[in-house]
């Protein structure tokens, strides 16, 4: 950091600047001389113990409460160390671990529901519980926004192809494209039903990716973050017309790993980037979507 007049304390010495701060508070958290519910000292106590003004101390403060280490920091009275998050389970399949995490980021009063995927299959069938909650008076949110990154229909997938490789009309091609497509249209079915039944702002977009997404992503009210790779697996599916030999996806079995906002350093990093990663993706080299 380069040491200028404006922080350089009447006494000579350097001013700390409000990370330092906030490394120094985050330390004592971390190592149990202050515990969660403590009430840290007062923005003047503390302004006196590092010799700064209380603008810094208070810009500190809010960079630990961004990390989820602080709880009350706009509420007049010190803040209160926050009580630290417990890790999740271990990693699930999808199909089990998806359902529980969007019920549990529906029940906020503005949802924020991110996704970059192949297809929309397994959140088509994983938010149907949150509706069904939302229909039975459980969960009342006031409004859902939810923004899907899907493939785009021109693009050459590397997955799902034929084993014998691409013809001219790829049939592999043709039963994922029909699949993107009516998977999309039902999940926004069931979620615009919600603006009707229950007076819900609702609103579901789509996105093309000009690539294939190796890993799903779902990113929960900027709050958690749940990503599975897509296993490759070799596959035969019955059609009309005979036998598809090819290599396809384990999307519904992919285990899902979570990472939250304010269970640690790293994994808040990894939420952070990667809603920053996804919003770069849908501001620029996306696309718009019309399922057809």
């Amino acid at each position: 950091m380069v040491v200028t007049q404006e922080n350089v304390a009447v006494n000579g010495s350097r001013r700390q600047s409000p990370q330092e701060i906030a490394d120094a508070l985050r330390d004592r958290i971390r190592s149990g001389d202050l515990k969660a519910g403590d009430r840290l000292p007062t923005q003047a106590e503390l302004a006196e113990e590092f010799g700064v003004e209380r603008g810094t101390v208070r810009q500190a403060l809010r960079v630990l409460q961004e990390d989820g280490l602080l709880s009350n920091v706009s509420k007049g009275s010190p803040p209160r160390v926050a009580e630290v998050t417990p890790p999740r389970e271990g990693p699930q399949p999808t199909m089990v671990g998806l359902a529980p995490r969007l019920t549990e980021a529906f029940a906020a009063p503005h949802v924020r529901i991110d996704a970059a995927c192949l297809t929309a299959e397994s959140l088509m069938l994983a938010v149907g519980e949150s509706v069904r909650q939302i229909h039975e008076g459980r969960i009342r949110p006031e409004s859902i926004d939810v923004r899907i990154l899907l493939p785009s229909r021109d693009i050459t997938l590397a997955f799902p192809v034929p084993v014998e490789g691409r013809g001219d009309d790829d049939p592999v091609h043709q039963r994922w494209l029909a699949q993107r497509n009516a998977q999309g249209h039902v999940l926004r079915h069931n979620l615009r039903a919600l603006r009707s039944s229950h007076g819900i702002d609702v609103r579901v977009t789509f996105r093309a990716l000009p690539f294939t997404p190796p890993v799903k992503l779902y990113l929960l009210n900027g709050t958690e973050a749940l990503i599975a790779y897509y296993m490759i697996a070799r596959r035969e599916e019955p059609v009309e017309s005979g036998v598809l030999d090819m290599y396809d996806t384990l999307g519904t079995e992919s285990l899902l790993f979570s990472f939250g906002k304010g269970v640690g350093e790293r994994d808040t990093a990894f939420v952070e980037q990667s809603q920053k990663w996804f919003d770069a993706l849908w501001e620029t080299i996306t696309t718009d979507l019309t399922l057809s």
